[in-house]
């Protein structure tokens, strides 16, 4: 089902809200918070309904739900004080009066129902699927967790213009299935696969995580993260800015490497930029500077060297996209992507 509100195109079935032509980024509660008041338009919903339906009855306190309500009107171009299409009615709830009209799409295919007759081709530039994480600990309210953390992570690799993201309703198709690497890469056409699990456990929860050649099998990277379960949405958030911040680079790492068996014509020119790509990742300004500068020179000396074109886009842009995911709190916890 889509709605169609303003200039909103909110679709419940891709779980993605529109603007225009350009995909607005909402974290999964967010979503699940607009869809219900959407749903639930033609009356004023209370706390109770809203923590009861998004929240599955958890207690969340009066300023985390605030904070969600804040981000959704934030995302559909409201705010607290216009309340221009989600309106609090003191002592009541919250309703969303903005004009609403329905279209219904047909279904597509579900990528996961059959193999394609022929593997997609795989996108000039990195791609990734993120899987669903396997709960492990047979706690169900960890299954919404890990869910809900994977979508984060998808929203987050979606942000950098150099990725090509699988959307998460073909990447779940193959949730609960024991599925084989390889054939995961071949009918979602990406190279690089991301899975990982869940474990609660003496007031803990553990995140294992790894990074997978989908081509090749290998594994290029592996993590553990474990922190104190006393807040599920913060400790989402956290592991969600640690796995992003750690898999980009490598990605990029990754395809660096492929392309030294893959050197150009010009090996001057390949070597500024294999120069280039060591400066970028110190992570400093005076670092990604002369990255920018050696990869332009490669450019100079092979106007048709594609990955050193790739590496200046990437150059200019990852550094912004990297900001966008970060809120204050997690921007001065990872530091050391800042300019010094």
């Amino acid at each position: 089902m889509r709605y169609l509100f303003e200039e909103y195109a909110f679709d419940t079935d891709r779980r993605e809200l529109h603007r225009g032509a350009d995909v607005v980024s909402v974290a999964p509660q967010v979503f699940d918070l607009l869809d219900y008041l959407i749903r639930d338009r033609e009356r004023v919903v209370s706390k109770d309904d809203l923590i009861h339906a998004i929240w599955s009855g958890r207690a969340v306190s009066d300023a985390a739900l605030t904070t969600r309500l804040n981000v959704a009107r934030t995302a559909i171009g409201d705010s607290g004080e216009r309340q221009r299409l989600i309106k609090t009615v003191p002592r009541k709830g919250f309703r969303f009066v903005g004009e609403v009209r329905e279209a219904r799409d047909a279904a597509g295919p579900n990528p996961g129902d059959a193999a394609p007759e022929s593997a997609p081709a795989l996108p000039d530039k990195p791609s990734i699927a993120v899987l669903p994480f396997e709960n492990m600990s047979g706690d169900p309210e960890q299954e919404y967790f890990a869910d809900g953390m994977v979508e984060e992570i998808i929203t987050a690799l979606s942000r950098f213009k150099s990725l090509f993201v699988i959307a998460r309703n073909s990447s779940f198709t193959f949730k609960g299935r024991a599925v084989d690497i390889k054939e995961v890469g071949r009918r979602l056409g990406v190279r690089y696969v991301l899975e990982g699990a869940v474990r609660k456990a003496s007031g803990k929860v553990r995140i294992t995580g790894q990074l997978i050649d989908a081509v090749t099998g290998a594994h290029i990277w592996a993590d553990r993260f474990e922190r104190d379960l006393t807040d599920v949405f913060a400790l989402q958030d956290e592991v969600t800015v640690a796995v992003v911040s750690t898999i980009r680079p490598k990605l990029f790492q990754a395809e660096t490497e492929m392309a030294t068996r893959r050197r150009p014509e010009n090996l001057t020119a390949y070597d500024f930029y294999v120069r280039a790509s060591q400066q970028y990742y110190l992570f400093t300004r005076e670092g990604v500077a002369e990255g920018l500068r050696l990869a332009h020179r490669a450019l100079e000396l092979d106007p048709r060297f594609g990955l050193a074109a790739a590496g200046v886009r990437h150059m200019h842009k990852s550094f912004l996209a990297m900001l966008s995911i970060l809120d204050s709190t997690a921007a001065k916890q990872f530091g050391f992507l800042a300019w010094h």
